[in-house]
């Protein structure tokens, strides 16, 4: 079902289940045999939301290999994606408790466990932002599993598309001092006037030295709907092992603003690093890939950007 201005979600449905996906995937990813990454709260928090196909996945029940033909948008291209990409923003956190940041604000948190797994600087402040039904689900699934957060964690209920920057600041956000934010796997999920908005507001709640870090999808227009048939294809194979949810055209085709490009002339110093670049840099070999089929690999970025 496609996209509308005020659609609502959980997440076992549309937008929310493509959480589910991610924390699927960093369960792959932390299970693999040289892992990136170790995110004991994945599989307990996929097993939670209690989608069956998803979690067969994540437990080991469902070989990955089996379920689809493979490819970045495939199981096993997930869980090598999804240690990268978590690895990505992790060291990205740790850099910036490093150079003394003790604010954090990850944006559309889902199931991210960051406020609980990474070794946070006494004194540090974690800002967790999404709706309220996702943010009481993964607390209480925390809680329950004797988890506990390693950083002040303030979880900040509202949906992107309202006010979230008043929300932010009744939380205890103090604009005034440099603050470390993520926006991981978000910007396709927003149309091209909202990525603009959510960067304008980002930038006017970072004074010099913030940083953030997020993604760019190089020619959105044409590689959104790539990213739409390839997502398509890999579902109906997905659904003769089970899984009934509509995860297509969930992403905001069309042209938008080059986030790189947009950053840096709004006074933000910026760094990309390709998909390629990175997995050698981590020494991660990734799945073949059907190069008339995996545009999006190439065209994706991983930014960091620093206020001046």
């Amino acid at each position: 079902m496609a996209r509308t201005e005020n659609d609502t979600w959980d997440l076992g449905n549309s937008v929310g289940a493509t959480a589910t996906g991610v924390a699927v995937g960093r369960a792959l990813a932390s299970r693999s045999p040289d892992p990136l990454i170790n995110d004991p709260y994945a599989e307990p928090l996929v097993r939670a939301v209690g989608v069956d196909f998803f979690t067969q996945l994540a437990s080991g029940e469902l070989d990955p290999a089996q379920v689809d033909d493979n490819g970045s948008f495939g199981m096993v291209g997930m869980g090598a994606m999804m240690g990268l990409r978590t690895r990505f923003f992790d060291e990205f956190f740790v850099a910036a408790a490093d150079a003394g940041i003790r604010q954090a604000v990850i944006l559309a948190s889902g199931l991210d466990a960051r406020a609980y797994r990474l070794p946070w600087p006494v004194g540090t402040t974690v800002f967790e932002i999404d709706q309220a039904g996702v943010i009481d689900f993964k607390i209480a699934t925390l809680t329950e599993l004797g988890a506990t957060p390693t950083a002040d964690l303030r979880p900040v209920s509202v949906d992107l598309r309202h006010d979230w920057p008043a929300a932010l600041r009744a939380t205890g956000h103090d604009p005034s001092k440099p603050t470390a934010w993520s926006a991981e796997g978000l910007m396709p999920f927003l149309p091209a006037d909202a990525q603009d908005r959510l960067l304008d507001n980002i930038t006017a709640l970072s004074p010099a030295g913030s940083q953030l870090a997020t993604e760019n999808l190089q020619g959105t227009g044409d590689t959104v709907q790539t990213m739409a048939d390839r997502m398509r294809e890999v579902t109906d194979q997905w659904r003769e092992h089970g899984f009934d949810i509509e995860m297509t055209d969930l992403w905001y085709a069309g042209e938008r603003n080059d986030v790189v490009d947009y950053l840096a002339a709004h006074g933000w110093t910026t760094s990309a690093t390709g998909v390629p670049e990175l997995a050698g840099a981590y020494g991660l070999s990734l799945p073949p890939r059907p190069t008339d089929k995996e545009e999006t690999l190439s065209a994706m970025h991983y930014v960091i950007a620093t206020r001046t």
